[in-house]
């Protein structure tokens, strides 16, 4: 049965580097609505993809010594590769560098601009380079960003400009009389209270500060701002065509059916990519659902303590389906859900193990221990039956109704109910009493032809959400996963198949502190091999403090925790490159009568050869750490410019080597 299309997108995700796991839950999320849709009769269109564009991925590429194109592909195909990781549907998979793409962005800038929405003037405000957005002082939160809580610095620019203001009242009018338009409702109450109500200001829509963009065709000191270049992938990547006919495809997919984003980004979504839609003619999505963050339990995931959480390092642990399983039944509706080692592990050992798990085992084994793995209906019924095949047909209906309002991890909580209901079951008819009677032989057949159908049943619902082990489980019973068309009438699975005869392990129990350990060990080996100083480099650059402003304050210290630290004039005597290394030189530095090693991110400011003779600040008590595989004995002070501009902290008078910086 076809209940039409359904074209649901993801955000794409900006290449700036590797995604972590709250940004690859999203991904996740899209595809088991996705999954879920498809085996409920729609006609599914599952788009993801990159976002390529940026002053922040102009730096990035210009730090690594490549390219921007060199740099967005090398990231593009990670994202890419984890996604596909992850066992996720996806139908296209869009890249804002895609040629198609560019092309109709100039079209679309052209036709905006030549429709009057779009006007030439220049901008002056506050620039916060990561989420490349100008802001207001009236906008930022303690004098920062308020997305991201970053430093913003004073930017002037000649600027191309949107009219926002022109259709704010239109799309007010239009959220007001579609209450499901933006979702869940605290985020409309959100939108509207902090950026409609009090007024829209016109939205810069180019740049002429950096080069890596789309070319506005008609003037090329712009380039397209990046969200209008971004935001656009929604209808350019089904065959939108600005000025012209487009294809098949994007008359009968849009509008879009779901937008899924993360609530940071819920602004551009709901109000700039709306009114973009109405400039151009185009209906409007139909939904926008904002989900919660996935956060870390013991502390913000941070590059530079080393303790960032991969996708990937996930499923090394614990596997494909109970990394999808943790994120999505931990996710509440609106608020944020916590991930942490000790919580993937305790899930894991009492949905999965236990309840999941232990029930397949225990089922399949029971029947090949009583019947050779025969699974028949003996049409020997009791009261007892009728709740278990009450549950087992009524899921579905339940699992729908959560899932008609993005309630994930409802759903599932429904699904492993009925798996909850068949361990209750065992208990209830006790099938190794019904073994020790000859005359309950089909009594027992019965009650293990019933667990059987009822398993088959959950594994069907279960299939969206973890279609690896839901494929399992059908394979150990020898049959094949329902439509969901089949599964409010009990009793399908054909009676007198055969299991098999040595039912899988689904998910083994885990031991908690060998789990912690081996990531903490994960944890230290990674800080090593990047190197934790390079990486807190890294960390501060991306921050973009602008020159002039001061940085934000840390904690206090006492003169006593100050006089702990040991700085001196050391002096360079040798220097080379670090091998495979695009920012490491390696220095031998004379500090008094000894020769320290210091490894420093600096090579793409100094040459080994003009290091040599220089007079530089060096902590000198730092413990040893390796970086790229070499040890460092300290660490030479520089001074940081808001481009990431480096400059070696230098005497101002000739001091000789070893003198104390104090």
């Amino acid at each position: 049965m076809n209940k039409g299309k359904y074209y649901i997108t993801t955000a794409i995700a900006y290449t700036s580097g590797k995604p972590h796991i709250g940004n690859s839950y999203e991904i996740v999320l899209a595809d088991s609505i996705a999954r879920f849709k498809r085996k409920d009769g729609y006609d599914v269109f599952f788009q993801t993809g990159t976002d390529e564009h940026g002053q922040k991925i102009e730096l990035k590429a210009q730090e690594a010594g490549v390219t921007p194109k060199e740099y967005v592909d090398g990231i593009a195909g990670t994202i890419k590769g984890l996604w596909n990781l992850m066992d996720t549907s996806y139908d296209h998979f869009i890249r804002t560098t895609d040629d198609y793409h560019e092309k109709q962005v100039q079209k679309i800038f052209r036709k905006l601009y030549e429709q009057g929405d779009i006007y030439k003037g220049s901008y002056e405000g506050l620039y916060c380079t990561p989420c490349e957005s100008f802001w207001t002082e009236s906008q930022l939160v303690d004098g920062k960003c308020p997305d991201c809580g970053r430093e913003v610095k004073p930017a002037k620019e000649e600027a191309y400009f949107f009219k926002m203001s022109k259709y704010a009242d239109r799309l007010i009018a239009h959220i007001n009389s579609h209450p499901e338009f933006i979702q869940p409702v605290s985020r409309k109450n959100e939108m509207m209270n902090n950026f409609l109500l009090p007024g829209l200001q016109d939205l810069c829509v180019s740049r002429t500060s950096f080069k890596w963009g789309v070319p506005v065709d008609f003037d090329d000191k712009h380039v397209v701002y990046v969200w209008l270049d971004a935001l656009t992938n929604y209808i350019t990547g089904i065959g939108y065509e600005c000025g012209g006919e487009s294809t098949e495809q994007y008359h009968k997919l849009w509008p879009a059916d779901l937008h899924l984003i993360g609530k940071d980004i819920i602004r551009f979504h709901t109000i700039y990519w709306p009114i973009f839609l109405m400039a151009l003619g185009e209906p409007l999505p139909k939904q926008i659902f904002g989900h919660p963050w996935l956060l870390q339990g013991d502390g913000k995931m941070s590059k530079s303590k080393g303790n960032v959480l991969y996708a990937d390092d996930l499923v090394n642990f614990f596997g494909v389906d109970a990394v999808r399983y943790f994120v999505l039944h931990e996710m509440p509706f609106e608020n944020d859900g916590t991930i942490s080692w000790e919580l993937m592990v305790e899930r894991i050992n009492s949905d999965l193990a236990n309840t999941l798990g232990n029930l397949v085992n225990r089922t399949i084994s029971m029947s090949n221990k009583y019947f050779g793995g025969i699974v028949a209906d003996k049409g020997c019924r009791e009261d007892v039956d009728k709740e278990l095949k009450a549950v087992a047909t009524g899921t579905y209906k339940r699992a729908a109704a959560k899932m008609e309002d993005l309630r994930v991890a409802d759903t599932l909580t429904e699904i492993f109910a009925l798996f909850k209901r068949c361990n209750k079951y065992i208990d209830e008819t006790e099938p190794w009493v019904l073994a020790k009677d000859e005359a309950k032989k089909d009594r027992l057949a019965t009650v293990l032809y019933n667990l059987v159908e009822s398993i088959l049943i959950g594994a069907s619902l279960l299939e969206p959400f973890m279609p690896s082990t839901a494929k399992k489980i059908a394979g150990q019973l020898n049959a094949q996963l329902r439509g969901f068309d089949e599964l409010t009438e009990f009793g399908k699975y054909t009676s007198g198949s055969k299991v098999t005869e040595r039912p899988e392990i689904l998910f083994a129990r885990l031991d908690v502190k060998e789990v912690v350990e081996k990531a903490e060990a994960m944890f230290e080996e990674r800080e090593k091999a990047s190197g934790e100083h390079e990486n807190k480099a890294s960390e501060n650059k991306e921050q973009g403090t602008p020159e002039g402003i001061d940085l934000a304050p840390k904690a206090e210290i006492t003169y006593d925790m100050f006089d702990k630290l040991q700085f001196q004039v050391g002096e360079i005597i040798a220097c080379e490159e670090v091998p495979k290394s695009r920012k490491l030189l390696c220095s031998k530095v004379r500090i008094g009568s000894q020769v320290k090693q210091i490894v420093s991110g600096i090579k793409q400011h100094y040459s080994a050869e003009e290091m040599v003779g220089k007079k530089v600040m060096v902590l000198v008590n730092l413990k040893p750490a390796k970086m790229a595989g070499v040890v460092s004995e300290g660490m030479l002070l520089c001074a940081e410019d808001a481009e990431g501009n480096l400059a070696l902290l230098t005497p101002e008078k000739d001091m000789p080597s070893g003198a104390e910086i104090c």
